[in-house]
C-alpha cells in the first residue's frame, strides 16, 4: 500500500517515532477520554463561575457580561498554560526515563535512526497529546469572544504563548532526560529548572529586583522571557505600554522569539550529544569501580579479604541512607534547589528592607514557588524509590528475601525524608526567618511548620503508594506528580474565582459542589481503583470537600481553622494510603495469598 504524501513528508522531517504515535494514538480510548475530560472540566469551570456571578451579583447589561468574559478568560488562559506545560514537561521526561530504566533506549540507538529523528521524533510524539488538548479547547475559548471583553487576537496570542511554552518545556524535559540517567534526577532537575525559570522572572515582574533594567521596565523583561507574565500580557484587554525587546511591537511577540530560540538550542544540544550521553557513564564499568568492587586486597604475597560494610537491621533503610541510591549527580539537584532557596531568601530580605504594611502579603510571592517545588521533589523521591526498583528488576530479588512489608515501606519512607532533608528543612528555616523579622507571628509559625510537616508526609506516602499500585512506571509517576500538581492548581483556581467574582464565600458552595464530586471521583480512580478500600473512598471524598472549607477559612483569615482542617484531612488520607500500601505489598506480590491475608 503506497504511503500517503502527508505521512511521507512527516516521516522525512521527524522520523518513524512520531509517525508511529500519529497512527496508533487514535486507537487508544485514552486519546478520546483525556480530551473529553479536559474540555468538560474547562466547561464546568465556566459554568461554575457563571453560577457564582449570577448567584451573588446582578448581570444587568452588556458591560457586566463583557467584564465576566474578560475575567474568566484571564483565569482560564493561565490555568491552561500551567496544565499543558506540566503535561508537556512530565510526559517527555518520564517517557525517556522509562526507556532508560528498561534499557530500550539503547536498542533505539542501534537502529538506523539518526540523532535528529530520535530526539525530535520522541519530543513531538510525546507532545502530540498536548497539541490535541489545545485544539480541543480552542472552540471553548472562541465562545468567550461572544460575551465581549475578549478579542480573537487575545485568544490567538494566548494560545501562541501556550504552544511555545509547551515546546520549550517539553524540549527541556527531553534534553535533561537524555542527559541524566536516574529517574529522580530527570524529574527533579526538570522541575527545578522550570520553577527557577518561572520563579526568577516572576520575582522580576513583581519588582523584587528593581523597576527597570537598562532603561526597560522589568515587566517587559519578564513578559519577554517567562510564560506567566507573557500570558498575563496576552490576556489584558489593553495592550501593555511600551515596546518589547529586540525592537518588536510588544512583549508577547518578544516571548515568541525567546521561546523559539530556547527550543531550538535545547534540541540542537540534545541532537549533538545524545550518543555521547547514552549509554550513560553511570552504567559503564570503569577501572576504579572494578577495583572498588573487588572482594580481595593484595598485601605483599598474601591475599586477604577486603573489609565488608556493616548493614543495618533494615537493609532498605541502610541502602537509602548509606549508598548513592539515586546516583551521585543528585547533588546537582540539591545545589540547584539551594540556589532557588537563596534567591527566595534574597527576595524576602529585599521586601523586609523595603518595609511597609504590605510586606507580609508580598512575601507569599517568594515563598509559594519554593514550597511547591519542595513538595514536588519529595513526592518524586517517593514514587521513583519504588519505580526504579521495579524497572531495574531489583524488586523481584527483594521478594525472595525475608524482608517484611513494614521494613520495606517504612525503610523507603524514612529514606525519602533523609535524602530530601534539604527540601524539607530549608523552607521551614525560611519561615523561621519571617517570624524573626516579625512578618509572622509565633502562632502562625507553628501552624505553618506543622502544615508543611503534614504535607511532606502526605506527598511522600502518595509517591510510595502510587509506585506500589501501578506496574507501569510512567503511569505511577504521572498519577503521583499529577495528583500533587492538580491539587495546587485546583486550590489556586478556586481562590482566584472566589476573589474575582464575589466576596461572599458561603454562597459559593453550590457552584463548586460539582468540582468537589469530580475531584473525589478522580482521586478515588487514581488512588484506589487498583486496590480499593473504604478508607481511601472516604479520604477521596473528604479531601476536596475539606480543602474547600480550608480555602474559605483562609480567605476569612481563620488560621487556626485552616491548620486543624489540613492536619485532620491530610493525616487521615496519609493513613488511608499507608495501610493499604503495606498490605498490598505483601499480597499482590505473591508472597501470601488473598485468603491467607484475610
Amino acid at each position: 500500500m503506497p504511503c500517503r504524501p502527508e505521512v511521507l513528508v512527516v516521516s522525512m522531517f521527524v522520523g518513524p517515532l512520531f509517525t508511529r504515535q500519529w497512527r496508533t494514538a487514535p486507537r487508544s480510548p485514552r486519546h478520546f477520554i483525556s480530551r473529553s475530560v479536559y474540555v468538560a472540566a474547562l466547561l464546568g469551570l465556566t459554568f461554575s463561575a457563571w453560577i457564582v456571578v449570577t448567584g451573588t451579583q446582578d448581570v444587568r447589561n452588556l458591560g457586566d457580561l463583557a467584564h465576566f468574559g474578560a475575567v474568566l478568560f484571564q483565569i482560564l488562559a493561565p490555568l491552561q498554560l500551567a496544565l499543558v506545560m506540566f503535561i508537556a514537561a512530565l510526559t517527555t521526561a518520564s517517557s525517556i526515563a522509562q526507556e532508560k530504566d528498561r534499557r530500550t533506549l539503547e536498542l533505539l540507538l542501534l537502529t538506523r535512526l539518526n540523532n535528529s529523528e530520535l530526539v525530535c521524533g520522541k519530543l513531538l510524539a510525546n507532545l502530540l497529546n498536548v497539541a490535541v488538548l489545545l485544539l480541543a479547547s480552542l472552540p471553548l475559548f472562541m465562545l468567550l469572544t461572544l460575551l465581549g471583553g475578549v478579542s480573537f487576537g487575545q485568544v490567538g496570542s494566548a494560545f501562541g504563548v501556550t504552544l511555545m511554552s509547551c515546546l520549550a518545556a517539553g524540549s527541556l524535559g527531553s534534553t535533561i532526560a537524555l542527559w541524566r540517567e536516574k529517574t529522580f534526577q530527570i524529574l527533579a532537575m526538570t522541575a527545578v529548572v522550570i520553577v527557577l525559570w518561572l520563579g526568577v522572572w516572576g520575582l522580576a515582574d513583581f519588582g523584587a529586583f528593581g523597576a527597570q533594567w537598562h532603561g526597560v521596565s522589568t515587566h517587559v523583561w519578564a513578559a519577554s522571557f517567562s510564560p506567566l507574565p507573557a500570558i498575563t500580557a496576552a490576556t489584558r484587554p489593553i495592550a501593555p505600554a511600551g515596546r518589547g525587546l529586540f525592537g518588536l511591537a510588544n512583549p508577547v511577540s518578544a516571548f515568541f522569539v525567546t521561546a523559539a530560540v530556547e527550543t531550538v538550542l535545547l534540541n540542537l544540544l540534545a541532537v549533538w550529544r545524545v550518543r555521547a550521553w547514552n549509554p550513560s557513564q553511570e552504567i559503564q564499568v570503569r577501572p576504579d569501580d572494578q577495583a572498588a568492587g573487588d572482594a580481595t586486597r593484595v598485601d605483599g604475597n598474601a591475599t586477604t579479604p577486603a573489609a565488608s560494610r556493616a548493614v543495618w537491621d533494615n537493609p532498605i533503610l541502610w541502602r537509602e541512607v548509606r549508598t548513592w541510591a539515586y546516583g551521585r549527580r543528585v547533588l546537582l539537584v540539591k545545589f540547584a534547589y539551594v540556589v532557588l532557596f537563596l534567591l527566595a531568601a534574597a527576595a524576602i530580605r529585599g521586601l523586609v528592607l523595603r518595609g511597609g504594611n504590605h510586606s507580609a502579603d508580598e512575601t507569599v510571592v517568594a515563598l509559594i514557588p519554593l514550597f511547591i517545588l519542595s513538595l514536588i521533589l519529595v513526592n518524586a523521591l517517593g514514587v521513583t524509590s519504588i519505580t526504579t526498583e521495579r524497572d531495574g528488576r531489583a524488586l523481584d530479588l527483594l521478594l525472595v528475601t525475608d524482608l517484611t512489608p513494614k521494613e520495606f515501606i517504612f525503610g523507603k519512607l524514612l529514606g525519602v525524608f533523609y535524602n530530601g532533608k534539604e527540601m524539607i528543612l530549608l523552607p521551614m528555616l525560611l519561615c523561621g526567618y519571617l517570624w524573626w523579622t516579625n512578618l509572622l507571628t509565633g502562632e502562625n509559625l507553628c501552624y505553618l511548620i506543622g502544615g508543611l510537616s503534614i504535607m511532606n508526609l502526605f506527598v511522600a506516602t502518595l509517591g510510595i503508594h502510587a509506585g506500589m499500585i501501578y506496574d507501569n512506571s510512567r503511569n505511577a509517576v504521572g498519577v503521583s506528580l499529577g495528583t500533587v500538581f492538580f491539587l495546587f492548581v485546583g486550590i489556586a483556581t478556586c481562590i482566584r474565582i472566589m476573589v474575582s467574582f464575589s466576596g461572599s464565600y458561603q454562597l459559593q458552595l453550590a457552584p463548586f459542589l460539582a468540582f468537589m464530586i469530580g475531584g473525589a471521583c478522580g482521586l478515588f480512580v487514581a488512588l484506589g481503583a487498583r486496590n480499593p478500600s473504604q478508607a481511601i473512598g472516604w479520604a477521596s471524598l473528604a479531601l476536596p470537600t475539606f480543602t474547600y472549607v480550608a480555602i474559605t477559612s483562609y480567605l476569612q483569615q481563620e488560621t487556626l481553622g485552616v491548620f486543624v482542617i489540613v492536619a485532620l484531612t491530610y493525616s487521615f488520607t496519609t493513613a488511608a494510603m499507608l495501610v493499604p500500601a503495606i498490605y498490598e505489598f505483601d499480597v499482590a506480590t505473591g508472597r501470601t495469598t488473598a485468603e491467607e491475608g484475610m
